[in-house]
């Protein structure tokens, strides 16, 4: 009896480490990470759920993707699901980046950890593990997947992903989540694309059309949306879409991919929207005859359709200005050089989120190229919309937006002037600032023309700002870096003394290339008539040669609630 007492005393002594013994023979456990930069807390958590061969890490903020370990078979699983299609990329632990393990011993969580360390994308990455427990993972699935189970990381020093607590136990199956199927297998590259598309929104507004001089009008009757049109004779496609609304911290860019589709030179061209506030619209002189445009005329005796802004009339809101290079894509094959790899097209990508209060709902939207060639060029216009970093804690004011002038003859192809009223004056546009709005500033885009020797395309030409007789801002615009973009203009011609026309010097733009805004701030600009002015010394006329400037101005303020 008393050897029965003993050994049941011994028993329940001891019981604790059995059960601690039997816990820790578990293959099931939730880790938790939290994270630290500089040494200070960052918020939210990571975790690692772990049920014997199977791991799946769930990654602080919620992503579309979900990222699993398969242990037996030393192998990542990447799954995403975008726009309800599901894609999955494996891949092998042996195909990770290496660890060099390191001397040395720490504790974490009560574990004993090795060390070790690698670098990856020129990050030093230091980890600490331990490979003998049952349970085994990485919070970080590009960091040493099958070293063992990962408690710390440090990136550079001073990015912290580190474990706050092990809780062995039983893992639901809505925890592991493991995929019942894997929709599409896809390798890497293919993978990392849908990735990367999947984080944003693409609204594809033209898709590789055709524009070109001498197109017959076959436009579609009335004014229906998600349809291209056609206007003058060829040279501007034009659709009516719907665009969603904004949100906090929203990133807008415009991105145009062109190629040459028969002409070989470089042109003007210009993304833009059309606005519908007034009684007049540029949207009419394009459906019916540029006479509908009210006149601008200047002391030269010229006559400007549609260029400045009036009580009746807003000019078209320019979104992108960009230049065709000399023939790309289709002039390619015929200007074979060893070492030269032209590309196929121009892919021409902007951030316009500043523009983005008026681009919601209802727009119609235009691109135009300047050309005479039948074959002309192909284009097609996507609006990329990337979501904010999620702190909406400052709400910014209501925006308020109004094109003030726009010299850039979208419809060139239909007698509309070339903005050479600089000749004998300024242009000069008055506005009316509404009670309110603070914070004004000119967003102002400027490109010199003039194809020859003499032009003011190859001529530094000052540009001066007045506001109500003041100037605000001069600045002379200038590119010299356009032989940089030498691979996009096969059929650019080329000197005796080695130069191609591609690679000169130019008055803000160069072939191939956006030409980006500059923003002139007007702090002192208050409600009320205010007067405009932008002065350029255009060069003379030689010949049947002359200089032209395409301005473009839009004032954009906040709105008091």
């Amino acid at each position: 009896m008393k050897t029965l007492l003993t050994a049941c005393l011994l028993l329940l002594i001891n019981l604790p480490l059995f059960a601690q013994k039997r816990i820790k023979d578990e293959s099931q456990a939730v880790i938790t990470y939290k994270i630290r930069s500089n040494g200070k807390d960052v918020g939210g958590e990571q975790k690692l759920y772990i049920q014997g061969d199977q791991v799946r890490i769930v990654s602080r903020g919620g992503q579309a993707e979900s990222q699993f370990l398969r242990l037996k078979e030393q192998s990542t699983y990447q799954v995403l699901d975008s726009k309800g299609r599901l894609y999955t990329f494996k891949k092998p632990f042996s195909a990770y980046i290496k660890a060099d393990l390191l001397p040395g011993i720490d504790t974490i969580c009560g574990i004993p950890c090795k060390k070790a360390k690698l670098i990856l994308r020129s990050n030093t990455i230091e980890i600490w593990y331990n490979d003998d427990l049952k349970i085994k993972g990485t919070p970080t699935m590009s960091v040493a997947p099958g070293l063992g189970l990962i408690l710390k990381i440090i990136r550079n020093g001073n990015y912290e992903t580190i474990a706050t607590n092990i809780d062995y136990r039983k893992i639901k199956p809505d925890e592991l989540r493991w995929p019942v199927q894997w929709g599409t297998v896809l390798d890497e590259p293919a993978y990392q694309r849908q990735i990367i598309e999947s984080r944003y929104q693409t609204i594809q507004i033209f898709n590789d059309e055709q524009i070109s001089f001498g197109r017959e009008n076959d436009n579609p009757e009335g004014e229906q949306s998600d349809v291209t049109y056609h206007f003058s004779g060829g040279t501007v496609i034009l659709k009516k879409v719907r665009l969603p609304e904004t949100t906090s911290g929203q990133k807008l860019f415009a991105e145009l991919v062109q190629h040459s589709n028969g002409d070989a030179y470089d042109r003007t061209g210009s993304v833009f929207m059309i606005p519908l506030d007034k009684k007049t619209s540029f949207l009419q002189a394009l459906q019916k005859d540029i006479s509908v445009l009210p006149v601008y005329e200047a002391k030269n005796g010229k006559k400007y359709q549609g260029v400045i802004a009036t009580d009746q009339y807003l000019p078209p809101l320019e979104l992108m200005r960009f230049f065709t290079s000399f023939g790309v894509g289709h002039f390619n094959e015929q200007a074979k050089i060893k070492g030269y790899n032209w590309a196929d097209s121009v892919v021409y990508k902007q951030d316009i989120s500043t523009l983005l209060p008026s681009l919601q709902g209802e727009a119609w939207i235009g691109v135009f190229i300047g050309n005479y060639d039948k074959g002309g060029h192909k284009a097609s216009l996507y609006f990329k919309y990337y979501p904010g970093d999620g702190d909406e804690a400052q709400q910014p004011d209501k925006t308020w937006m109004l094109p003030v002038f726009n010299t850039t003859n979208l419809m060139e192809m239909s007698g509309q002037e070339y903005g050479t009223m600089f000749e004998k004056d300024s242009l000069t546009v008055t506005v009316n600032i509404p009670a309110g709005v603070k914070n004004l500033r000119l967003r102002y885009l400027t490109t010199g023309h003039g194809g020859w020797g003499g032009g003011d395309e190859f001529v530094p030409k000052q540009n001066e700002i007045f506001v109500d007789g003041k100037r605000v801002y001069h600045f002379i615009p200038w590119r010299e870096d356009c032989a940089t973009y030498r691979m996009l203009n096969p059929a650019s011609g080329n000197f005796g003394n080695g130069l191609s026309s591609s690679d000169l010097s130019r008055s803000n733009w160069c072939p191939g290339t956006i030409t980006l805004p500059v923003e002139i701030p007007l702090p002192d600009l208050t409600a009320g008539e205010h007067t405009i002015k932008v002065a350029i010394p255009l060069g003379k006329t030689e010949g049947t040669s002359f200089s032209a400037w395409n301005v473009s101005g839009v004032l954009i303020g906040d709105e008091q609630p």
